[in-house]
């Protein structure tokens, strides 16, 4: 083990350019003074060997700071630009803002194994040269002459590539005049640095700029997302493990390729024991520890495309989020984000396992292949409108795409409350009698508009209770066109859609298309009796020094929706979960956590949504294609959506009460007869009898003797 061990430091010290005594010994005569005079030969000559480390090469351009104002010169420590930093509710990191992810911190933070840890595998001279360690640049030349060409740039070199890419390229690496004049422009700059900086302010600067892949820029950055702690807290095989990386980020990634680093960590633990940092024993120790990265990035919840949303919030709220170094603070529920996503990714699974589904399938180890099922899921508290969690697709990775706040897609009958919310503030009562029947209508255009359901089927007379239950088109398009669909229009409007209804129809059964997010939002209304909400991802934003730079207005929620009719459609609502389209979504949710609901599926099965609400929760489902087909055949939202919905709600209610809807308004109620709409008496079987409200100002306007129809204005009503 010990032979291995001194193999493995003497590949190290070759690796990492260092001067080894085996190496002294196998170059003879050879002498300082010889390179030296050789060095200032070649330098003569213009022959002088680009020293770039292999570590950082084009990489570091990543990390190099964006910078504005006054021309800086290449010897200058400059400002760098921080990331914003994004957290949940419960102070949970989840996510970053940023070109370049960098957060930077102050050497005297940091173990001493951390910074001793590069500066042994990199520039063991540090402490010693004025920027340009000459001995190792006399020793890169030896072997340059024996064919084993390697760099010899100092960290103080490094930083002046990494901080000034504009200045310094270090992408010039050859020995014509263009890399040569770079080089020497270089150990110029780094012998001003060091005549202006002392060498701790050189190596904070170096920490905080090395590129460890990923967009992940700086000790502190490498330190939260490989491992999961701030950089104060690494471990001395941690501290290696990342000073294994800046050689190449990609190729020693600790999390793809362990064993690749572990075996660079091993040789740089053992330099850091031979120049005296650490002793042979702490060598060992550190080398016997496995690398192990943490999950999710570092991330305790990542949730990238609620990170995305609220980027957006942030920007339209007006913080200026291009100064970087902000800690936004947001209404992300961890728990229920991981519900919602986990919902999700089981449900589409589900329906990929279809034995009639014939589309591409998901991988996530071919997370590039495309035409796979995608989904989406927000859940908003309809008190307040917070936005507790939003999925925007299946891998973030993959497709960034954010559909939750993004796309535009048709709703299906999930948009038909609207409908009857505009009919009952209307003065038609839930009880009222429509014919669920053949139509014909006649469009502007001369075209003849003839819709129909799934089935095929028409089932007569029904109540529009009933109508809203089994989600029939019939009975929905007959009643926006009893109270015009420029007034269900508005009403949407009202309630917070605010893509266009085209007042045609085919809306009322959701033809035209929606915001997912604010399709969600506009429900909230039918939950806290007929309340306004707006969706809102911040509570608030402070700058580095913690100073409140944005506090989100206290939430103001608006009148939009009688109360009344808010609760009697809700009501009917809970009728379509308990008996209707909704059922599968009932089966899954505890029985005793109240909930109301409406599936929704597109012509030929394109898209599907359930969109469902709790005391505590509105939340919506929806699945489908990003280029529109159908999904399969005989899926709806209330097979595909629901069963998702269920999931996630009944995983957010374990821990939790069930609570209760808002009380109900001034609402008057009685017995009803499901089947005639008309007061329940003694032949009224006990499977036909439920409980109907109305409207004070309405009370029930279907009797024996005057039974009400929707008059056929517009339309030709075949029987």
């Amino acid at each position: 083990m010990a032979n291995m061990h001194m193999q493995a430091e003497d590949s190290a010290r070759e690796e990492s350019g260092r001067v080894t005594r085996g190496a002294r010994a196998r170059g003879g005569a050879w002498s300082l003074a010889a390179g030296l005079a050789l060095l200032a030969a070649l330098l003569a000559a213009g022959l002088v060997p680009t020293a770039a480390l292999g570590a950082q090469q084009a990489d570091d351009i990543a990390c190099a700071p964006k910078l504005g104002g006054a021309p800086e010169q290449a010897w200058q420590i400059v400002p760098l630009p921080q990331s914003s930093l994004v957290f949940a509710r419960n102070g949970a990191l989840m996510g970053e803002i940023g070109t370049d992810w960098r957060t930077s911190i102050d050497l005297s933070t940091l173990p001493k194994y951390v910074p001793e840890a590069f500066i042994a595998v990199e520039d063991k001279r540090f402490y010693e040269h004025d920027g340009v360690d000459l001995v190792g640049i006399a020793g890169a030349l030896k072997d340059a002459v024996t064919g084993d060409v390697r760099g010899a740039s100092t960290i103080t070199q490094l930083l002046v590539g990494n901080m000034h890419p504009d200045l310094i390229d270090r992408r010039e690496r050859g020995l014509d005049l263009s890399g040569i004049s770079r080089k020497l422009h270089e150990q110029a700059a780094a012998r001003e640095m060091e005549r202006h900086y002392d060498k701790a302010q050189i190596l904070e600067a170096f920490l905080n700029t090395i590129n460890f892949g990923h967009r992940w820029c700086g000790i502190e950055e490498a330190a939260r997302h490989y491992f999961g702690k701030p950089a104060a807290q690494l471990s001395l095989p941690e501290a290696a493990s990342l000073a294994a990386l800046p050689r190449s980020p990609a190729g020693y990634d600790p999390g793809r390729h362990p064993d690749r680093n572990k075996a660079r960590r091993d040789l740089i633990l053992g330099l850091m024991a031979e120049q005296g940092y650490i002793t042979h024993a702490e060598a060992a120790r550190a080398r016997a520890v496995p690398v192990t990265t943490a999950p999710n990035a570092g991330f305790a919840l990542h949730a990238p495309y609620f990170v995305d949303a609220v980027q957006q919030a942030v920007q339209q709220a007006g913080v200026p989020l291009s100064r970087g170094g902000y800690r936004i603070y947001t209404t992300a529920n961890p728990e229920l984000q991981r519900d919602a996503e986990q919902a999700l990714q089981d449900g589409a699974r589900t329906v990929e396992a279809r034995p009639d589904y014939d589309h591409p399938i998901f991988d996530a180890a071919r997370p590039d292949s495309t035409g796979y099922l995608q989904g989406m899921v927000v859940a908003v508290d309809p008190q307040t409108g917070d936005v507790e969690a939003l999925v925007g697709g299946r891998d973030y990775a993959a497709s960034p795409y954010n559909r939750a706040t993004m796309a535009r897609r048709q709703p299906g009958s999930s948009f038909k409350p609207f409908v009857y919310a505009t009919a009952l503030e209307d003065g038609i009562t839930a009880n009222a009698i429509v014919p669920d029947t053949a139509l014909s209508i006649l469009l502007p255009n001369g075209d003849l508009y003839q819709p129909a359901d799934d089935d095929g089927q028409f089932l007569g007379p029904m109540t529009i209770r009933e109508g809203l239950i089994h989600s029939r088109n019939s009975v929905a398009i007959q009643l926006g066109q009893m109270v015009g669909m420029d007034s269900v229009a508005a009403l949407a409007e009202r309630m917070g859609i605010d893509t266009p209804i085209d007042p045609v129809p085919a809306s009322a059964i959701g033809a035209s298309v929606v915001n997912p997010l604010d399709f969600v939002a506009a429900y909230c209304a039918f939950a806290n009796n007929g309340l306004r909400v707006t969706p809102r991802f911040v509570t608030r934003v402070d700058d580095r020094y913690g100073r409140r730079v944005y506090t989100a207005p206290d939430s103001a929620p608006a009148r939009v929706l009688d109360p009344g009719v808010a609760f009697i459609v809700r009501n009917m609502m809970k009728d379509v979960v308990d008996r209707g389209t909704g059922r599968a979504a009932r089966a899954i949710v505890s029985a005793d956590i109240p909930m109301a609901g409406k599936t929704g599926t597109t012509d030929d099965n394109v898209d599907v949504w359930f969109l469902g609400m709790t005391p505590h929760l509105v939340a919506g489902v929806w699945l489908g294609f990003d280029r529109p087909q159908p999904i399969a055949l005989g899926v709806y939202g209330g097979s595909l959506a629901a069963p998702v919905w269920g999931h996630m709600v009944n995983a957010y209610y374990a821990s939790r009460p069930a609570g209760e809807f808002p009380p109900p308004p001034d609402v008057t109620f009685g017995e009803y007869d499901r089947a005639t709409g008309q007061p329940a008496d003694f032949f009224t079987p006990d499977s036909l009898r439920y409980t109907e409200f109305f409207m004070p100002s309405t009370g029930p306007l279907a009797t024996r003797d005057n039974p009400w129809r929707v008059p056929q204005w517009g339309a030709v009503i075949i029987h």
